[in-house]
């Protein structure tokens, strides 16, 4: 999961979560607070910036949200599809 954008993800993780410390691919970004409800909504924009699509709040589901390894699945295993 070394592609570029989960490299922009991680980085928006980590830059509001430095204590969180290395982010590994199971670790649930909910649970853990990586991802909390003032964040959530700019966290929406960057993945709408990164897969150059817009994201209907009608089709979220919180699981795709759980795991670095979920929103890869979710977001970008598409895009690396078409490539």
């Amino acid at each position: 999961m070394t592609t570029e954008p989960m490299q922009a993800v991680r980085a928006f993780i980590a830059h509001r979560n430095p204590a969180l410390g290395p982010l590994c691919d199971d670790l649930d970004l909910i649970d853990s607070r990586a991802i909390n409800s003032l964040a959530f909504v700019e966290f929406i924009f960057l993945l709408e910036e990164l897969t150059g699509q817009p994201i209907d709040p009608e089709d979220l589901d919180l699981d795709d949200f759980r795991t670095l390894s979920a929103l890869n699945a979710r977001f970008f295993k598409k895009e690396e599809a078409a490539r």
